[in-house]
């Protein structure tokens, strides 16, 4: 295990109460994040420092590009296109109808254009979350549920070849690996790594197949080799930490959000950059963030439903 010695430097002091789902966007080099308590969308622009917010009609878990510069968010009633150009959001894909005290959380796009997300207990109590993968055909969204009982379900991430694909059942402090099939199901579920300390928050694959942690209630992010060994770990000034995106003009600038909800007076008084926006260098970069097609299947088979642009 090494100590990465670049020490993480807040960029925006923001203050979230849960920043999360940091998105590095190269066609326009901004940061789009959220903080979901709030219910607020937040865009950053490192190069000139410029920040700008969108408020939500509820929380939004991830947010996702599309190809026609909206984005897919997770919320709590499922799944809405958010454009942020009219601020509009469209009326709800629903994912979990049978499961009303649930909520989405977290997501990624891969390198073939594919989505992946899941679930949790809104309580944090019951093992009700699941793993999902989204395709689209003509503007109709297909939700296929893949695994269940998770109480939170994070990540997920992809490896760089599209083969496997990684989940967090943060509660159980525990990383799982799977291998993605041909046709695009989930198959050999095998533990991948298990944290003593902390908690697997957003994880985040490199474009070598390192996956990147960001350790909720460790105030660490760490890196593992694909073969579970630890490669890397860089402490913060702050316990929560949450996600991170590789970005930068050459993808070794890591973008990671952090969260200051579950502080007591005495933490917050010594974490005063908590809930902040942080940045700090890596060697290996990441891998080219990828939009979703609401127009192109991906092989993720399921019933249909229209989502309204």
């Amino acid at each position: 295990m090494v100590e990465n010695r670049a020490a993480p430097r807040c960029v925006l002091d923001l203050k979230a109460v849960l920043g999360e789902g940091p998105v590095w966007l190269p066609r326009d080099g901004t940061v789009w994040f959220v903080d979901i308590p709030q219910a607020r969308i937040h865009r950053f622009e490192p190069g000139s420092g410029a920040h700008r917010t969108w408020n939500a009609p509820d929380r939004v878990a991830f947010l996702l590009p599309l190809e026609d510069g909206a984005f897919l968010c997770g919320m709590p009633d499922g799944l809405r296109r958010f454009d942020p150009v009219t601020g509009l959001f469209s009326p709800p894909h629903t994912v979990e109808a049978d499961l009303p005290g649930n909520r989405l959380n977290d997501g990624t796009v891969d390198a073939l254009g594919r989505i992946w997300f899941g679930s949790m207990d809104d309580a944090e109590q019951e093992a009700s979350g699941g793993i999902y993968g989204i395709a689209a055909r003509d503007g109709t969204l297909r939700v296929t549920r893949y695994d269940q009982g998770y109480v939170v379900s994070n990540g997920p991430a992809v490896s760089p070849d599209g083969r496997t694909l990684y989940a967090c059942d943060s509660s159980r402090q525990t990383i799982y690996a799977f291998d993605i099939a041909d046709d695009g199901r989930l198959v050999e579920k095998r533990l991948f790594a298990r944290l003593e300390q902390g908690y697997p928050d957003g994880i985040t694959a490199d474009s070598e197949g390192g996956l990147w942690c960001c350790v909720f209630g460790g105030g660490r992010a760490m890196r593992f080799a694909p073969d579970g060994s630890v490669t890397d770990v860089v402490p913060f000034p702050c316990t929560y930490v949450t996600k991170l995106a590789l970005g930068g003009e050459d993808g070794r600038t890591a973008y990671v959000t952090t969260a200051r909800r579950d502080l007591t007076p005495e933490q917050a008084a010594r974490e005063p950059t908590a809930g902040g926006v942080f940045t700090f260098r890596v060697t290996v970069p990441g891998q080219v963030q990828r939009s979703f097609s609401m127009q192109a299947g991906h092989g993720l088979p399921t019933g249909d439903r229209p989502l309204a642009g």
